[in-house]
């Protein structure tokens, strides 16, 4: 299957839903090379994906993957990577301003793979025990309304690709997969996306998979977040009908900042980032953390303004309620 595949691409033809989920499934389970996948994932990037091959893949990876039962609606906030920009970890800080404001998230992440420091990576800086049982995942989600799902445990036929992925070190429809394949099955989702004409598809791929709210976004200075330096596109997504705008943050009473303010470091600097911004201190970096979160909140509680869900993102913490969000993680990870 992947040998057509692969042929198939190279011409530049789309593969249908059946082949692709068909190919992933040898993917998973282990039955093609390194050098089949190689192939098979860069020719994909070069023709760009499809929305069925792309639905088909990320289907294939849930079908796969060991699956959390959160016994609740829950959201997940994720960027693709593969934006290049080497900013910190705002998903991964979002979180816990998210799930103190009574929204539980189910957050899902790896260590760096294009990046500096991926969400993994900054949870365990922050001293996060971040590969435990699903079961105290679940656990630990019922009691906080947070928790961290790490990839490799939870799709573990993984392993096949991972090292192509490494070695390759730039980004591919395994950047796209991750956050399509929730383990939690989040209904809620905010997913930021390194191309912009990766906007609308992504959002229809959410809609084929089941996804009730979301809104995927792009920042036009490249972010795979809703950016702060610029004006972002956003296209929601609101059982099943889809909805796109641009998002300026000044119209929020946010100013424009400059790249470099977002610029994050190693897991250590990160780390030291995350509980800066958690206790308080002013900045871009903040900002961004606000707006993000907000955004959220926006797509999760129906009946106030985003304006309001900034205010909201803001108290969270400045009341000191997203930091004792990340001590407790922190504390019940490692019981």
């Amino acid at each position: 299957m992947i040998q057509e595949a692969i042929y198939k691409l190279m011409n530049r033809e789309d593969l249908t839903l059946g082949l692709a989920e068909a190919v992933m499934d040898e993917i998973m389970g282990g039955e093609a090379t390194n050098a089949q996948i190689s192939s098979f994932i860069t020719a994909m990037r070069m023709k760009g994906e499809s929305i069925d091959e792309i639905t088909a893949c990320a289907l294939s990876m849930r079908k796969h993957g060991t699956k959390l039962n959160p016994d609740m609606d829950v959201l997940e906030i994720v960027g693709t990577g593969g934006d290049e920009a080497f900013t910190f970890n705002i998903s991964t800080i979002s979180s816990f301003v998210i799930s103190a404001a009574g929204i539980p998230v189910a957050k899902h992440g790896n260590r760096s793979v294009s990046s500096k420091c991926g969400s993994a990576d900054v949870l365990e800086a922050l001293g996060v025990n971040i590969d435990i049982p699903v079961e105290k995942s679940e656990k630990i989600l019922k009691e906080t309304g947070l928790c961290f799902m790490f990839a490799p445990r939870y799709h573990s036929s993984m392993k096949y690709a991972a090292p192509v992925r490494k070695e390759l070190g730039v980004r591919t429809i395994f950047n796209i997969l991750g956050p399509l394949a929730s383990p939690a099955r989040a209904n809620l989702q905010l997913l930021g996306v390194y191309d912009e004409n990766l906007v609308e598809p992504l959002a229809k791929v959410l809609a084929n998979l089941g996804v009730k709210r979301a809104m995927v976004v792009h920042g036009h200075d490249g972010l795979d977040e809703v950016t702060l330096t610029a004006s972002s596109t956003v296209c929601e997504v609101n059982n099943g009908n889809l909805n796109s705008f641009f998002l300026d943050p000044r119209q929020l009473g946010f100013e424009y900042c400059e790249p470099e303010d977002l610029v994050g470091g190693d897991p250590k600097e990160n780390a030291e980032i995350a509980r800066r911004i958690l206790n308080g201190e002013k900045g871009p970096k903040r900002d961004i953390v606000v707006l993000n979160s907000a955004v959220c909140l926006y797509m999760t509680y129906n009946d106030i303004t985003l304006r309001e869900c900034v205010k909201m993102a803001a108290d969270m913490i400045d009341s000191g309620k997203a930091m004792e969000q990340l001590n407790q993680f922190i504390k019940l990870s490692n019981e």
